[in-house]
């Protein structure tokens, strides 16, 4: 994964007026915490964090007046209505580090055919991986699986260096049948 570089410049005022004013000016005000340090209030470019964040679990290159930290984001908020960002707490890592994230869970094929359908127990799979090879994601294959049949963590292919942080035998998905249209029940029951 591809490091993304933002500029980051300590605040020094805080507060909701301070705060407003940085979201009005298209800066996002942040907190970088980790490995023991004293957490140091930021605020990012609202525009470059955004896009930035569209990957999972990107690893960001932060120029804090001078200084270079790697991060990850660890919670982000957004406005509930309008969804901009209203602040993100990053988590430094150093290279090597191993750390524990959650990566999508993409699938891919067709069930059986039936009208089964795929229900997602986790949408999103808990690995541990070094900080600067996180996957973007994992695919599954669900070709010809039919009513009944589950995939467990244990049955995801993971790229190297890559190992799970939930129990092996977690199901990931599952294969429900459908119910029969309600058309074809009131014909049966008259």
């Amino acid at each position: 994964m591809a490091e993304i570089k933002l500029a980051a410049a300590v605040r020094t005022e805080f507060g909701k007026g301070s705060a407003r004013r940085d979201r009005r000016a298209n800066l996002v005000p942040a907190v970088v915490y980790g490995h023991g340090a004293e957490p140091v209030h930021v605020t990012l470019p609202g525009h470059d964090l955004m896009m930035a964040l569209k990957t999972p679990n990107v690893l960001l290159s932060l120029d804090i007046e001078g200084r270079n930290e790697l991060v990850i984001p660890k919670q982000v908020q957004r406005d509930a209505l309008k969804g901009f960002l209203v602040h993100v707490d990053l988590l430094v890592v150093k290279r090597g580090e191993k750390v524990t994230v959650e990566v999508p869970v993409h699938t891919e094929g067709e069930l059986a055919p039936g009208g089964n359908l795929l229900e997602h127990t986790l949408t999103a799979l808990p690995v541990e991986a070094e900080a600067t090879h996180i996957p973007e994601a994992v695919t599954v294959s669900i070709a010809g699986l039919d009513a009944g049949a589950s995939v467990l963590a244990k049955d995801i292919t993971l790229p190297a260096g890559v190992e799970l942080a939930v129990e092996a035998d977690a199901v990931v998905l599952h294969v429900v049948a459908g119910s029969a249209p309600a058309a074809e029940a009131e014909g049966t029951e008259a």
